[in-house]
């Protein structure tokens, strides 16, 4: 045989394409555009198919995916994450807010036991749920080993994490901003 002989015939399938195929045809059964019997008989061929012709023959009517770049994912991303992200910002907004009390010795309480100095009446918040504590740098708090846990920024926090003001923290589900006392608006004195 020579190579003129060799070249008239196609290339054989190799076994990606074959993958291929089969993934285009499974993509086509979920999107409901063949019947199972369609499927199960299409699938026949491209399993015992040798050329590309027959390929062809099997997905005539789907539509093959083309490979998109990396930055059309990425955007896609992005864009269905925005709702999400406007509702965050949204909520967080909304929030009730949450005072830090005066510093002291004892500990600041917030569970769902009578006897908490912040008693939060909810399902998801444990009967012994959370301390905030003041210490010379500023307030810490600190997770009891609650059931649905304590969070700080949108992260779970495990044992005790600093907080400031205007830190959101949720306590199983509810959730709040951190605030400090305002100071007293101070009137100008009235000129006579």
């Amino acid at each position: 045989m020579t190579s003129l002989e060799f070249s008239a015939y196609p290339p054989r399938l190799s076994d990606v394409e074959r993958e291929r195929a089969l993934e285009v045809l499974r993509e086509g059964a979920v999107q409901g555009r063949i019947s199972q019997n369609t499927f199960e008989q299409r699938m026949d061929v491209i399993l015992h198919a040798q050329w590309h012709g027959e390929l062809h023959a099997a997905l005539f009517d789907l539509p093959t995916r083309r490979p998109r770049g990396r930055w059309f994912v990425q955007a896609v991303g992005r864009l269905s994450a925005f709702p999400g992200t406007l509702r965050k910002a949204w909520q967080s907004e909304r929030l009730p807010e949450l005072l830090l009390p005066q510093p002291g010795p004892y500990p600041f309480t917030i569970g769902r036991a009578p006897g908490s100095m912040l008693r939060l009446n909810h399902f998801t918040v444990s009967r012994v749920h959370a301390q905030l504590r003041s210490k010379p740098e500023g307030w810490s708090l600190r997770d009891l080993g609650s059931s649905n846990g304590t969070w700080v920024n949108g992260s779970r926090i495990a044992g005790s994490v600093s907080v400031r003001p205007g830190d959101q923290v949720r306590f199983g589900q509810v959730g709040f901003r951190l605030t400090v006392p305002k100071p007293p608006e101070l009137e100008p004195p009235e000129h006579t």
